[in-house]
C-alpha cells in the first residue's frame, strides 16, 4: 500500500517543480539562440507599448506639451529646443521616450525622458513647478534666468556644456551691406531677449560699434526674423539656420554676412538643474554625464551618425537628412571642453562660459532687458558633475577640441573683410616694442574678439602718419603689426598663421586726414586696424 503524502510534502513538491520551471526557463532564455530572441522581442514589445503609451502625453519627447501626470521617480525629464546640439543624448538614450532599450537604464538603471518644448517662458514654469529635472539655455542668456528673484530662488545651477553654435546663428543683411561696419544706423530684427542679442553685440564689436549704433526691431523668436527679413521694414536680421539661407534665396541681392561658423565661440549651449535636485541626485547627475559623453564619442562611427539623426529627425519632426543638417551647425562639446568651460584646466586661454556670462550680464542691464546684474558665475555653476567624471572620463577620445589650425594664403592679405576695427596703439618714435600700456589695450580691446571668431582669420594692418620716408614708415608699421600678432599669440595661445601681417605706412590714411595737416590727424593714422576675414 503506497504511503500517502502529507500536505507539507504536497507543498515541497510543488515548490521544488516551479523552482525547476523557473530556473529552467531562465536558462534557456539566457544560454539559447531561442531564448534571447524571446526576450529581445519582449523588451521591444516593452518598448514599443511605452511608445504607444507617450504617444498620448507629451512624455514621448515629439511633441512641445507640457508635461503632466504623476513623476516617475526613476525617470529625468529633460527639456530640449529644436536643435542638433542634443543628437549625443537622444542616440545614447535610444529615442527621445524613456524606455527600456535606453542605455541610461541598461548602464545605470534610470530612464530619461526628452521632452521637446520650444517655448522657453513655458518649459520654465514647468521647470519651476517641478515638471522637468533638466533644462537647456545657452551661457550668454541664462543671466536671463539667475537675475529675477523668483527663478533664482529655485537655485538654477549650469552643471555642463553641451555644444557650441557652428553654423546655426546668421546675421542676414540686404544689398549694399558688405561688412559689419555698414550695419551702422540700419535697422536689425533681433529675437529679444535672446542669444540672438549676444550674437550681433559681439559682431558690431568687433567693428568698433556698440548696440545703440543700430535701430533693432524686436522679435518674439528668431523664424518672426526671418520673415520680417523679407519686407522692407528691415535691413538686416540675426536668424536660425536654414533660415539664413532660406531668407536670403527670397530677398534678391541679400546674404549672408557671418555664422557662428566663423564667430565660433559666442553661443554656447548648456544643461542647467536647480541646486535641490543636483544635490539629491549626484550619482544619478554624473551617469547622465558620463552616458551622454560616452554616446558622442560613438557618433564617430557612420552607423551611430545615421542612428542619432533619425532620432534627431523623430523628435523634430524632420527626416534624418534635415536632422543631419541640423547637427552640422553645431561642436557637440566633449568632457576635456567642459573643463575648460568651466574654468578647471588652468592652461586653457579661450573662451569660457564665465566670459559669456558675465559680459552679457552687464549688456543685459545696459540694453534694457534685466533691471539688475546677475549673481556672479561662480554662484550658479555645479561643477561637482563635470569634477567627479574626470575619474572616469580618461580615454583620449573624451578629450577637448583641438585647437584649428590656420594655413597662409597670398590672398589673405586682399581679401574681403567681415568686419574692421580700428585700435590706437601708441609706440615711441621709430620703435615697435609694445609697452604695458599697448598691451593693455589690446586685451581690453581686441583680445576677446580674436578668441570669439576662433575659426576666422584676423589681418592686423600697421599705419602711421607721413612723417618720415614713405618706405621706412611701411617697414616700421609691418613690425608694429607684427609685434601685435605676436602678443596675442604668446599671451592667448593662437595659432600664428591666424593672422595676416600688413604694414600700410602712410598708404591708409584715416578719411578725412588725408594730408596729415594737424597733430590730431597725424595721431589718428598711426592705427593699428583689426580686420576679421573668412578662413575658405
Amino acid at each position: 500500500m503506497a504511503a500517502r503524502l502529507t500536505s507539507f510534502s504536497k507543498l515541497v513538491i510543488t515548490l521544488l517543480i516551479i523552482a525547476a520551471v523557473f530556473f529552467g526557463g531562465k536558462y534557456l532564455l539566457d544560454n539559447t539562440s531561442a531564448g534571447k530572441s524571446i526576450k529581445e522581442k519582449a523588451e521591444q514589445a516593452a518598448t514599443e507599448s511605452a511608445k504607444s503609451e507617450g504617444s498620448n502625453s507629451s512624455s514621448t519627447g515629439s511633441t512641445g506639451t507640457k508635461p503632466s501626470g504623476e513623476r516617475d521617480p526613476n525617470t529625468v525629464r529633460v527639456q530640449l529646443v529644436s536643435w542638433g546640439g542634443y543628437a549625443p543624448g537622444l542616440y545614447f538614450n535610444e529615442g527621445a521616450a524613456a524606455n527600456l532599450n535606453s542605455r541610461f537604464f541598461k548602464d545605470y538603471g534610470f530612464k530619461v525622458d526628452f521632452i521637446l518644448e520650444n517655448d522657453l517662458n513655458n518649459a520654465l514654469s514647468a521647470w519651476m513647478a517641478g515638471e522637468y529635472d533638466i533644462m537647456v539655455q545657452t551661457a550668454d542668456a541664462f543671466p536671463l534666468y539667475t537675475a529675477p528673484a523668483d527663478i533664482n530662488a529655485m537655485g538654477p545651477k549650469v552643471f555642463m556644456q553641451v555644444d557650441w553654435s557652428r553654423g546655426g546663428d546668421a546675421i542676414i543683411v540686404k544689398r549694399g551691406i558688405n561688412t559689419v561696419n555698414d550695419l551702422k544706423g540700419k535697422r536689425i530684427a533681433v529675437a529679444a531677449p535672446a542669444p540672438s542679442q549676444t550674437l550681433l553685440i559681439s559682431t558690431l564689436e568687433a567693428a568698433g560699434l556698440k548696440y545703440s549704433d543700430v535701430v533693432v526691431i524686436k522679435t518674439t523668436d528668431n523664424l518672426k526674423a526671418a520673415e520680417l527679413f523679407k519686407t522692407n521694414d528691415v535691413d538686416a536680421a540675426v536668424v536660425w539656420s536654414p533660415d539664413d539661407v532660406l531668407a536670403t534665396q527670397a530677398v534678391a541681392g541679400s546674404k549672408i554676412l557671418l555664422t557662428t561658423r566663423e564667430q565660433s565661440n559666442i553661443i554656447a549651449d548648456i544643461f542647467f538643474a536647480s541646486e535641490k535636485w543636483l544635490n539629491g541626485n549626484k550619482e544619478r547627475a554624473q551617469q547622465f554625464y558620463e552616458g551622454w559623453m560616452q554616446g558622442l564619442a560613438e557618433l564617430k562611427v557612420d552607423a551611430n551618425y545615421d542612428k542619432a539623426a533619425r532620432y534627431l529627425g523623430e523628435l523634430n519632426g524632420v527626416s534624418a537628412d534635415d536632422a543631419k543638417g541640423m547637427m552640422a551647425n553645431c561642436y557637440w562639446t566633449n568632457h576635456g571642453d567642459n573643463l575648460n568651460f568651466f574654468g578647471l584646466n588652468p592652461s586653457f586661454k579661450g573662451i569660457k562660459g564665465e566670459d559669456l556670462y558675465t559680459k552679457m550680464s552687464r549688456r543685459f542691464v545696459e540694453i534694457g532687458e534685466s533691471e539688475n546684474p546677475a549673481p556672479a558665475w561662480r554662484s550658479v555653476i555645479n561643477t561637482a558633475t563635470v569634477t567627479r567624471a574626470s575619474s572616469t572620463l580618461t580615454d583620449a577620445k573624451f578629450g577637448a577640441e583641438a585647437p584649428k589650425k590656420f594655413v597662409p594664403k597670398a590672398s589673405d592679405k586682399v581679401a574681403a573683410a567681415i568686419s574692421s576695427k580700428p585700435v590706437t596703439i601708441n609706440f615711441e618714435t621709430g620703435q615697435s616694442e609694445l609697452s604695458v600700456n599697448a598691451k593693455t589695450i589690446i586685451d581690453l580691446q581686441f583680445a576677446e574678439t580674436a578668441k570669439t571668431f576662433g575659426n576666422s582669420k584676423i589681418r592686423i594692418e600697421g599705419n602711421s602718419d607721413n612723417v618720415g620716408g614713405k618706405a621706412s614708415n611701411v617697414a616700421l608699421s609691418e613690425k608694429r603689426a607684427r609685434s601685435v600678432a605676436k602678443y596675442l599669440q604668446s599671451e592667448y595661445g593662437m595659432d600664428p598663421n591666424k593672422f595676416v601681417i600688413v604694414g600700410n605706412g602712410p598708404d591708409k590714411p584715416v578719411p578725412g586726414c588725408e594730408t596729415n595737416a594737424t597733430p590730431d590727424c597725424k595721431a589718428k593714422n598711426r592705427r593699428t586696424d583689426f580686420l576679421i576675414i573668412a578662413d575658405n
